[in-house]
């Protein structure tokens, strides 16, 4: 079972605490990196566009942006429907 880690970021010049599974704070610095940014600054973009929770759409900018590299890389999944 995957352990959630709570983190404090500063994102628009405030303090937020951000909930997430290791995992994704993993992929999270990963994604950083190849784009040559900070987490910080990576979250502060993703807050300025989300819709919903921030940890709720920290993961979903991670699950897109591994899709996205797969789909580049040839290894695109196609969805399955759920019943």
């Amino acid at each position: 079972m995957s352990t959630i880690v709570k983190r404090s970021l500063k994102i628009a010049g405030h303090l937020t605490s951000v909930s997430l599974e290791h995992e994704f704070w993993d992929a999270l610095k990963v994604i950083a990196k190849k784009k040559n940014r900070s987490v910080p600054d990576l979250v502060a973009e993703i807050d300025r566009i989300r819709a919903g929770g921030l940890s709720s759409a920290i993961r979903v900018y991670v699950l897109q942006s591994v899709q996205e590299t797969d789909a580049a890389e040839g290894n695109s999944i196609e969805p399955t429907e759920v019943s």
